[in-house]
């Protein structure tokens, strides 16, 4: 028996053992996903194994998919007699599949797989309540008619939407009723999502006890929470509610598993699953499935006759392709040989083969979401230039419309026009989705020139080519003059021209010859009237970057360091928050000088 098996029959003493009148235990298996975000293609990852000689390589392969969702979900449901399937929630958002299908992409493959229950994430309501009963009824569309559940969500009376979420759901599975709640993150979703003013959210604990409560009193004593609250919440609910047997979780994006996944290359934040206890010290097993169509959990529940649960195990599935490389080169038949067998006996990596039907779902979207690349966004009637640092020492032959932009005394003086609308782009994204006083890019992040004209959607994905997100965090003044000072010291002595930054709603003086910690000078941040203020190094911002720069990239230490409770990642994809920006803005024009981030620049000798 495992020392989780143990510790739970530790925790009640009547789990690991049988009553005879009552109904026969049941085992029962738990396959689920959340934060899938459109994210339908497969993507690729690198991960650290050894070639047919013992030698450690980097090796990259295919990562997830949604095809590959469906058949390992099909495979792992094979031959198991008790199956739920289940998503907790973020189905929606962050990829051109939602923008160019508002979410029918996602519900056709998520019918695929036919799940028994979905539960509401934030980023469902990111266009609306009205969006989210589009969203729903092209989940319902087919047969499957997947229930949607969240117990702290009410809609008003009357709405389109109000008949469409329920609190919960009950399933039978070998002639037993098992519960399932829903749970949708409640701050995050008013303030950072987009949801109608009518629509409710209550507490989350309370709702999810009303819920548990209501099943209990049908005699149900299963019950399953699809939270989507994220891993430390769940960790922080479950001793707060009575009655609830497994969380299964979401909105965090965590990996859970094994230690020895580190040695891939991949670094859980917890087991898999998590043991904890409710409110009356009976066992309560949390799983999450990590992000983005890349793995499947599968948890093993045990019952005992009295409802108890005997024993949790299992392990995420990280979905694989079947092809290696070692940098440009596909690996040889001894190594993939080699690299196979190291990943067949992982216990976590599971190399599949697409489902052939789901991938035939997703051949008209695709081929769609192809042919969007070449429709029109928007309109620029100017020429917006590249350029990572002002002067002309730096950068002064980047842009690739030659000396209409490498000669243009604007750039010269203040630096790029498109970096600086991607800022400014960032920090309406940011205000419109749960706030935000400045916003922070880095000019290397930001990749080609715009000429005047149209702007295509796949010219915005070649400005702004990387899978990454924008995140919120909180910081003094002091913190944010310091993170602008690392941006440009790393321009001089670290990383090159990419730091650069370049701000929107703050403006400031750059001088190049200074002191680190001296360089920048005047800082100002635009406020909600639009007039300028100095910087008040004591007072609080919030910061819209992307999730490298917040992370530390391009040595932006001081952002790195802002701690775990001061930072957010919203998962709004950076390019498709760049689209939004063009479509409800155009036609463009160069940003103006005086809300230039960099309103003077001295450059060293």
């Amino acid at each position: 028996m495992s020392s989780l098996a143990v510790s739970l029959c530790a925790l009640t003493l009547t789990a690991c053992g049988g009553t005879g009148s009552r109904p026969a235990p049941l085992d029962l298996t738990i396959l689920h996903i959340n934060d899938h975000h459109s994210r339908l293609d497969a993507e690729t990852t690198t991960l650290t194994l050894k070639d047919a000689t013992g030698a450690s390589k980097a090796v990259t392969v295919e990562l997830g998919g949604f095809a590959r969702v469906t058949a390992a979900i099909e495979a792992l449901a094979a031959g198991q007699k008790n199956v739920l399937k289940l998503h907790a929630g973020d189905a929606v958002t962050g990829d051109l599949y939602f923008t160019q299908s508002e979410g029918k992409a996602d519900a056709d493959m998520m019918n695929t797989v036919c799940f028994d229950a979905f539960t509401l994430g934030n980023h469902e309501f990111d266009s609306a309540d009205a969006g989210l009963v589009k969203f729903i009824d092209f989940l319902h569309a087919g047969t499957c008619r997947t229930p949607v559940l969240s117990a702290n969500v009410k809609p008003a009376a009357g709405t389109a939407l109000a008949g469409r979420v329920a609190a919960y759901s009950i399933v039978e599975k070998d002639g037993q009723q098992i519960g399932i709640v829903g749970l949708t993150v409640k701050d995050k979703t008013r303030f950072a999502s987009r949801p109608d003013a009518s629509t409710e959210f209550l507490d989350e604990a309370t709702g999810a006890q009303a819920a548990i409560d209501a099943l209990r009193g049908k005699g149900v004593n299963k019950i399953v929470l699809m939270s989507h609250l994220g891993y430390a919440a769940d960790k922080a609910i479950a001793p707060r509610l009575s009655g609830v047997d497994v969380i299964v979780g979401g909105d965090s994006h965590t990996l859970l598993g094994p230690d020895s996944m580190t040695g891939f290359g991949l670094t859980p934040a917890g087991a898999y699953p998590t043991a904890a206890t409710d409110k009356d010290g009976k066992p309560v097993c949390i799983a999450q499935a990590w992000q983005y169509s890349y793995a499947v959990g599968a948890l093993q529940v045990n019952f005992d006759s009295a409802g108890n649960i005997t024993r949790c195990s299992g392990n995420p599935q990280v979905l694989l392709g079947d092809t290696y490389k070692l940098g440009a080169t596909t690996a040889s038949d001894a190594d993939a040989a080699a690299f196979r067998s190291q990943l067949n006996a992982s216990g976590v990596f599971r190399i599949t083969t697409p489902s052939a039907a789901a991938a035939a779902v997703l051949a008209p979207y695709k081929a769609a979401k192809d042919a969007l690349g070449l429709q029109v966004a928007g309109f620029t009637n100017d020429n917006l230039c590249l350029r990572r640092v002002p002067g002309t020492k730096r950068d002064s032959t980047r842009s690739r419309l030659g000396d209409v932009c490498n000669l243009d005394a604007t750039v010269i003086a203040q630096g790029g026009d498109i970096q600086q609308m991607v800022a400014d782009a960032f920090l309406e994204q940011g205000k419109r989705f749960g706030g935000a006083d400045i916003s922070l890019q880095n000019a290397g992040g930001v990749r080609v020139d715009i000429g005047a004209g149209n702007i295509t959607v796949g010219k915005i994905f070649e400005l702004l080519p990387f899978k990454n997100t924008l995140y919120r965090l909180v910081l003094t003044g002091a913190q944010m003059k310091a993170a602008l000072e690392d941006g440009v010291d790393s321009v001089i002595n670290g990383t090159g021209t990419g730091a650069y930054p370049y701000t929107g709603g703050m403006r400031f003086t750059v001088d190049m010859n200074q002191a680190r910690g001296s360089r920048i000078g005047s800082p100002e941040v635009r406020d909600a009237s639009g007039t300028w203020k100095p910087l008040d190094p004591a007072a609080s911002y919030r910061l819209i970057t992307n999730n490298f720069t917040a992370e530390g990239g391009d040595k932006y230490d001081t952002l790195k360091a802002i701690p775990a409770a001061q930072r957010e990642n919203t998962f709004l994809d950076y390019a498709d928050s760049f689209l939004q920006y063009v479509r409800s803005s155009s036609p463009l024009s160069r940003p103006a000088s005086a809300s230039r981030s960099t309103q003077q620049y001295t450059e060293t000798p």
